[in-house]
């Protein structure tokens, strides 16, 4: 083996099929990619994670456990929404923001070390 290539073609025909069968169809990437993009910025992912840990919450909440301002808590959560991670619902004067089944399933991973 040179470098990251093979020197030989040594493919395991029944391990490559079972591996590319596996495999999610092209759009069904397309949208993982883009969730895990709509994870990629640091500030979007650390309200993410408080939305993990402690359910629903408003804007002014968010802002206070990730320490930005609630504009940009704001702006993030939108995204978050726009990416299918997190939904609102109005409940009287607030507006209380929660991850989906999707946020959740993606930010549920041993990695995070949630409880």
């Amino acid at each position: 083996m040179t470098g990251d290539t093979c020197d030989l073609l040594c493919l395991d025909l029944p391990k490559a099929e079972a591996m590319r069968d596996a495999l999610p169809a092209p759009a069904a990437l397309d949208d993982a990619a883009a969730a895990f993009r709509a994870l990629g910025d640091p500030t979007r992912l650390s309200v993410a994670l408080a939305l993990a840990v402690g359910g629903a919450a408003c804007v002014c909440d968010l802002g206070w456990v990730v320490g930005r301002p609630e504009k940009l808590v704001s702006h993030h959560v939108r995204q978050l929404k726009a990416a299918g991670l997190a939904r609102s619902e109005r409940q009287s004067k607030m507006v209380m923001y929660e991850l989906t089944d999707a946020g959740r399933a993606l930010l549920s991973r041993p990695y995070w070390g949630l409880r």
